[in-house]
């Protein structure tokens, strides 16, 4: 299938710009660090970084408050550095994609400065704005993702207006046929620069239900999963009404029909709904998105069981539309952490990267998985997330997932001259990609094996695909190409497991990839601990 576009089957390595390299000495990662170092990226083997926003903006939730969508930050550098990152990645035969925060803005942007002067100035329905009630309480019972009202106050007009994350992240009125124009032109300017993708961050909130009507309340039972913590009051509610709305499947088809102008570009969606896998296929149906990115895989959840059922349940409802998965990112406790535990090793680290690189999908890799990084432990003095600061100790927020990358033995592990904006843990010092680059047998090495042996493997990339009955802790899947049918068995636990499986015979086992290796002996796969095996099978 070698006419596929390329992010069919593409693995995006995500980049936090803000943790990546310093190159300035002012603490903070920026455009020229990425550019620096690009040649490593392309050494790993994949084919895409997704850059996390480096756009102007007052940093309250360090870069998803834009303020200006055409400028780069100074914090991060310029345009013409920006131009040089996409100039030389696609030297190197890497995409670029790019986050657009287009369901909000920051508070400092032009259009909410003049929008909450008064209620006649041209801006003044560009947000959502909303009368008080008689008791002068806010307009309905929707609550802020980041703990607390959804609505905030603005005496310059008497109303409120309506911020789904930070109270400094008013929402943008969709609504209003001005702000879509206007966004879609924020959109084309990137697009016009020759970026390759959009990785598109809260897509779903886009469009809030015009009447306000109130969201129902979640029994306690319900309140968990979809990336926030129980203890969060935004799990008290089934918020129908607040996001996901009916009108922006005609907004995504307009962006689409702006990017279907551009040769060979992608839009990746960000989807967190009250049926996220549903909403997914709905957003990739027909000429909306390309593909749709959700949190099924970055919760908690970690068994066989529950891998193949949130994948059989997207595959179920997604007729047209192709998925990304991702199993680490900038919001979430770190995958080695989060599913590993106490058995956190680099064969597991390998074991995960293989696993959710043979779905069938694309894939979001996060800066880091590729050494093995565990989650790191930032005491309550030294974080920076407003959302972790709101939520200690019962949550510690995302800066755990943030820290540093670490580069050399160098002080702050070659990542800055001068003291980082959060501390690289000793823990990922000892993991620096000099010492693994000597190491063959590190997790680096084992990660740059595995893609280079994938990129050879048209069935995972790009192939349907399978699950076998297999019991806890066995992940077992086919994925057919045509006439090439590829077993691909995990062990998700560290204990060996033996299991026989009925209905394929093997005919050829597939080594190479640098993973720990499994047997087949008379019908019966034997995996060592977090072990693997792809084996080339023919139906029996």
């Amino acid at each position: 299938m070698t006419d596929a576009p390329w992010w069919r089957g593409a693995v995006i390595y995500q980049i936090y710009p803000r943790s990546f390299l310093d190159t300035n000495g002012d603490g903070v990662g920026d455009l020229p660090g990425i550019v620096e170092k690009l040649d490593y990226i392309a050494s790993l083997g994949v084919d895409a970084i997704w850059v996390s926003p480096f756009f102007k903006s007052p940093m309250a939730d360090f870069g998803y408050d834009i303020a200006d969508y055409r400028s780069v930050d100074p914090l991060f550098g310029t345009l013409d550095d920006f131009d040089r990152l996409l100039a030389k990645a696609h030297g190197l035969g890497l995409k670029v994609m790019i986050d657009q925060v287009l369901s909000h803005t920051s508070d400092q942007h032009a259009w909410f400065k003049e929008s909450r002067e008064s209620r006649e100035n041209p801006k003044a329905d560009w947000y959502v704005w909303a009368d008080a009630r008689d008791d002068g309480s806010p307009p309905n019972n929707w609550l802020s993702l980041f703990g607390g009202v959804a609505w905030q106050w603005e005496p310059r007009r008497g109303q409120y207006y309506l911020h789904n994350f930070l109270t400094s992240q008013p929402d943008l009125n969709f609504h209003n046929p001005d702000v879509q124009r206007a966004i879609l032109d924020e959109v084309k300017f990137w697009l016009d620069k020759g970026v390759d993708g959009l990785r598109l961050d809260a897509i779903n909130f886009c469009f809030h239900d015009k009447l306000l009507r109130d969201n129902p309340p979640k029994p306690a039972e319900r309140r968990v999963g979809r990336g926030f913590s129980p203890d969060n009051p935004y799990a008290f509610q089934y918020h129908y009404f607040n996001n996901t709305q009916p009108e922006n499947l005609a907004f995504l088809e307009d962006l689409r029909a702006l990017m279907d102008r551009y040769p060979d570009v992608t839009a990746l969606g960000e989807i967190s709904s009250e049926d996220s896998l549903a909403t997914t296929a709905e957003y990739t149906t027909g000429k909306r998105l390309h593909m749709g990115y959700s949190f099924e895989l970055l919760t908690n959840d970690y068994s066989a069981g529950y891998i193949r059922h949130t994948v059989e349940a997207l595959e179920a409802q997604m007729k047209e539309g192709w998925p990304c998965w991702a199993i680490s990112n900038h919001d979430v406790e770190r995958v080695l952490s989060r599913w590993g535990g106490e058995h956190a090793s680099d064969p597991l680290a390998s074991m995960l990267t293989a696993m959710v690189c043979s779905l069938r999908g694309s894939v979001c890799v996060y800066q880091g998985e590729e050494l093995g990084l565990g989650e790191a432990d930032v005491p309550y003095e030294a974080l920076q997330d407003p959302y972790g600061i709101t939520f200690w100790p019962n949550f510690k927020g995302r800066d755990g997932c943030r820290t540093p990358m670490p580069w050399n033995d160098q002080p702050h592990a070659g990542f800055s001259s001068a003291r980082p904006w959060l501390p690289v843990p000793d823990a990922h010092s000892v993991r620096d990609v000099a010492r693994q680059e000597r190491d063959p047998a590190s997790a680096l090495q084992g990660f740059r094996r595995f893609m280079q042996w994938r990129h050879q493997q048209p069935a995972l990339r790009f192939g349907a695909i399978e699950f076998l009955d297999a019991p806890e802790p066995l992940l077992v899947f086919l994925r057919e190409q045509g006439k090439d049918i590829v077993l691909a068995a995990f062990n998700l636990s560290a204990e060996p497991v033996t299991h026989a499986l009925s209905g394929v015979m093997v005919t050829e086992i597939l080594g190479a990839h640098g993973l720990v290796q499994g047997q087949w002996h008379d019908g019966a796969l034997t995996l060592p601990g977090h072990g693997v095996l792809f084996a080339r099978i023919t139906r029996t």
